[in-house]
């Protein structure tokens, strides 16, 4: 029985080469997997009639930008998900989406080994055979362009010589990858990190600079999960795209960082994410109203492991499972409005109501109406700081 291969396939010249490249190398048979997260481009009709052309013996494309809202940006929101404290994921959170369905075109055709077009120095590879490996342990997997030294003049060569239906023009600049939840940048002249990103860089938002009107918005929550975008009912998949819109109009959700990369190396890396950057700043708000102390204070412990599992590939992991459990209990009371205003690159919150509001006013007050009892702040005061009180005194006897 002939081998079989199935590659992640994107429609472009690396991958549609890869078919050809690898049938030749490993004498397998390629089926080629194609998966819309979002990213935008091409039908993937197209795609799919693209990879047949190159030499794919079977292709299959999936529309998974609900699934990918739903299973995978939205778990990343309520987990107010940003690595380093700032990047929002975009990549690392599409990765395991795009596993899933590549296992499972391996178990429907009898694959033995599931290829992609990663690097050797890049997070992706690790994202993409680690998730495999936890979906599919049997399965192998190989990359052509690190495995088989597949160069782009290579790839170009190859293409030409095999007259294959794919445009072999210069390549960008940048090396781009994007989708629903956002857009990562790098290479080209960002790989000096004294260099200022130009205009060009940007697709997702507008110049942030530029003067305009502000956009007020409100988003409601229903356990952690954006329902409604000024009142008007949204599937999470509507609540990214409209914010993507109107906070990328304002220039809502630019980084520009230098990112440690799983591999060990620092790189230097452009992100646009306006949706996903609005939906956490307003997420997080109403957590800060909702949310008791001690669990607030635990979760922001829990929120930086869970972005760091993501980043490194584990989705699949135990502890990325048993962590969901718990960001899934802490938003059960995430309800509620958050007003914000968009404008000039930032996403201000102005306003906060929910009903599960652990905000008192007459607490919290201090005009007339005040009902907390200062008077029992003194004896408070004493036993909280009692411990510290005692070692300071043994320490000023030595």
């Amino acid at each position: 029985m002939t081998e079989r291969v199935v590659l992640a396939y994107s429609g472009g010249l690396d991958t549609s080469v890869a078919i050809g490249w690898i049938a030749e190398e490993t004498n397998a048979e390629v089926i080629a997997v194609a998966v819309d997260v979002g990213q935008g481009g091409e039908d993937l009709d197209v795609i799919r009639k693209r990879a047949l052309a190159c030499g794919a013996v079977e292709a299959e494309v999936a529309d998974a930008k609900d699934e990918f809202a739903d299973e995978y940006c939205l778990p990343a929101i309520k987990a107010n998900a940003l690595y380093m404290d700032r990047y929002p994921l975009v990549s690392a959170l599409s990765r395991p989406t795009i596993v899933k369905h590549l296992v499972a075109a391996a178990r429907k055709h009898g694959a033995s080994t599931v290829a992609h077009g990663c690097t050797g120095k890049g997070n992706d590879q690790v994202r993409f055979e680690a998730g495999i490996s936890s979906l599919a342990p049997e399965l192998k997997c190989i990359a052509p362009v690190r495995d088989y030294a597949m160069t782009r003049d290579k790839a170009i060569a190859f293409c030409e010589a095999k007259n294959l239906p794919i445009a072999t023009t210069k390549k960008s600049p940048y090396s781009i990858d994007q989708n629903v939840f956002g857009r990562a940048v790098e290479t080209g002249f960002l790989e000096d990190i004294w260099n200022a990103p130009i205009e060009d860089v940007y697709e997702y938002t507008s110049n942030p600079a530029e003067p305009r009107e502000a956009d007020e918005v409100v988003i409601t929550f229903k356990e952690g999960v954006p329902v409604a975008v000024d009142g008007r009912p949204v599937t999470v998949l509507q609540a990214i795209q409209q914010l993507n819109e109107r906070a990328g109009a304002q220039g809502v959700g630019r980084i520009d960082m230098v990112e440690d990369r799983l591999v060990g190396i620092k790189s230097r890396e452009v992100y646009e994410a306006p949706g996903a950057i609005a939906l956490i700043t307003a997420h997080q708000e109403l957590e800060s109203v909702t949310v008791e102390r001690e669990l607030a204070r635990y979760k922001r412990q829990v929120e930086q492991r869970w972005g760091e599992l993501t980043y490194d590939g584990l989705w699949f992991s135990p502890l990325k499972r048993a962590l969901d459990g718990f960001i899934d209990e802490a938003n059960q009371q995430v309800s509620g409005d958050i007003r914000m205003t968009l404008h000039g690159g930032r996403a201000v919150v102005t306003g906060r109501r929910s009903e599960q509001s652990l905000y008192d006013f007459n607490l919290a007050t201090y005009d007339t109406g005040d009902t907390f009892d200062q008077s029992l702040s003194k004896g408070f005061i004493e036993i909280f700081g009692m411990s510290s009180k005692i070692a300071a005194k043994r320490d000023l006897q030595q």
